[in-house]
């Protein structure tokens, strides 16, 4: 199966049309304070891998521009290799260039790869009461800004579950679906499980392309699980996060739009969602390779879990039935948010190549956080990285450099490490027999 140049250019329209983690039309009002926390100050440590570095400097014609600017496009990459042990156990090193947790990006759809672990974790404290991920979840609306969900017409059955969220999610970066199980979780859980794996920094506290007050997005729907017969296995009432989140001063620009008008000042992220891309990597990490992780970092979900989210992170649009791609276009479906390599020229061979991965993209940022195989050539690696593409340092404008800076940058950086993994040597070839899935087509 081939893919071609064009193709690139409906992921393109589809991605910010549609939207992958789409900003919301106005800027979200706050109004909780927490002036009795402190003020997250972090230390302004960069750090870049010698190795990495002189990788990179190989490379002129493709990445000189953006090393040349790396501190205004907040450029910052991890690349990982992989070694197996004789036990078959993987032994990972990481390599950094310009890693920098204080140096703030907005992560986007990014942050609903944590979500949907959390989700099924979640799913798993409850398996007594009967609920899997596969059970029918009703959504009530609690309060007059909130909405209902009593049916999913993209799901085989029309039933909405966590399991058909998560679909959703991890194939077209479904907003709504993330809300849906942000509104399952609440923000309390989420936070609370993330610092206690060490993530403290994380940050996951309002739903995304929905504009919602500080105070609305504490609060989550009401909702409740049936069985075939539509009998309540579990529900949950409306709850309000009592979070104390520590304050920040993270913002983005030099000016923005709002309404009709120019707002010329920086826009606050201050409560909007942070996570770093170290901690989004080694989360990536800890689902791939849970064996390879700290005991700490591991998430409570089953080998069935792990295996549902690796298929269905790797699984592309038009090899699947349910959900329906939400495009139609001339070349029926396509692949829109592997931008490593199926943002390129050339023509892809997708029966060696599988990415595993969460991407990002808003208010400028481009993110991709991922782990890639070759069946072919018996490679496999970790590579995550973020952008900042916004040249006149307009935010809410909607001209944003994704496709100048941008998507170039990560198909040229996909390559230069795919080519350098083909060229590293391994004492053990890694069996990766454990990663080819059967999809739907």
């Amino acid at each position: 199966m081939k893919l071609k140049i064009h193709q690139f250019i409906y992921t393109v329209i589809y991605l910010f049309v549609i939207s992958a983690c789409s900003a919301p039309k106005k800027v979200q009002n706050t109004t909780t304070q927490t002036a009795d926390m402190p003020v997250v100050q972090k230390e302004d440590l960069t750090k870049t891998s010698k190795f990495l570095q002189d990788l990179l400097n190989k490379y002129p014609a493709q990445m000189q521009s953006i090393l040349q600017h790396k501190d205004s496009n907040n450029v910052q990459i991890i690349y990982t290799t992989i070694d197996r042990g004789k036990n078959g156990l993987a032994n990972l090193k990481n390599y950094y260039y310009n890693v920098n947790e204080a140096h703030y990006f907005y992560p986007a759809s990014t942050v609903k790869f944590p979500i949907i672990i959390l989700a099924l974790q979640r799913l798993n404290e409850l398996k007594l009461h009967g609920i899997d991920k596969n059970t029918t979840l009703l959504t009530e609306a609690g309060t007059a800004m909130q909405t209902a969900v009593y049916n999913d017409p993209t799901s085989a059955d029309g039933r909405p579950t966590i399991a058909h969220y998560i679909k959703k999610i991890l194939l077209y970066s479904d907003n709504d679906a993330f809300n849906r199980l942000y509104e399952f979780l609440g923000q309390e859980y989420i936070n609370a499980e993330l610092h206690k794996r060490g993530y403290a920094d994380a940050q996951i506290v309002h739903r995304l392309s929905v504009s919602l007050p500080e105070e609305e997005n504490r609060k989550t729907n009401p909702f409740k699980f049936l069985d075939a017969a539509n009998n309540i296995l579990y529900q949950q009432p409306l709850q309000t996060s009592k979070l104390s989140y520590a304050s920040r001063n993270d913002s983005l620009g030099y000016a923005y739009m709002q309404g009709n008008g120019l707002v010329p000042k920086p826009m606050d992220f201050s409560k909007k969602n942070r996570i770093s891309l170290e901690d989004l990597h080694s989360i990536m990490q800890s689902i791939i390779f849970p064996e390879s992780a700290a005991a700490k970092k591991r998430f409570n979900i089953t080998e069935d879990d792990r295996q549902f989210l690796l298929k269905y992170m790797s699984q592309l649009p038009m090899e699947t039935t349910f959900p329906p791609s939400p495009v139609t276009a001339s070349d029926s479906l396509y692949p829109f948010s592997k931008p490593y390599f199926f943002s390129a020229p050339q023509p892809i061979d997708l029966n060696n190549i599988r990415v595993f991965n969460k991407t990002g993209g808003a208010y400028g940022q481009l993110l991709d956080v991922a782990y890639v195989v070759d069946f072919d050539k018996n490679i496999e690696f970790f590579l995550s990285a973020v952008i900042y593409c916004n040249s006149d340092g307009i935010l809410n404008d909607d001209k944003y450099d994704y496709n100048t800076v941008g998507y170039p940058f990560f198909r040229n950086l996909g390559k230069i490490i795919y080519d350098e993994e083909v060229n590293r040597k391994r004492k053990i070839v890694p069996d990766l027999s454990g990663l080819k899935f059967v999809y739907d087509k």
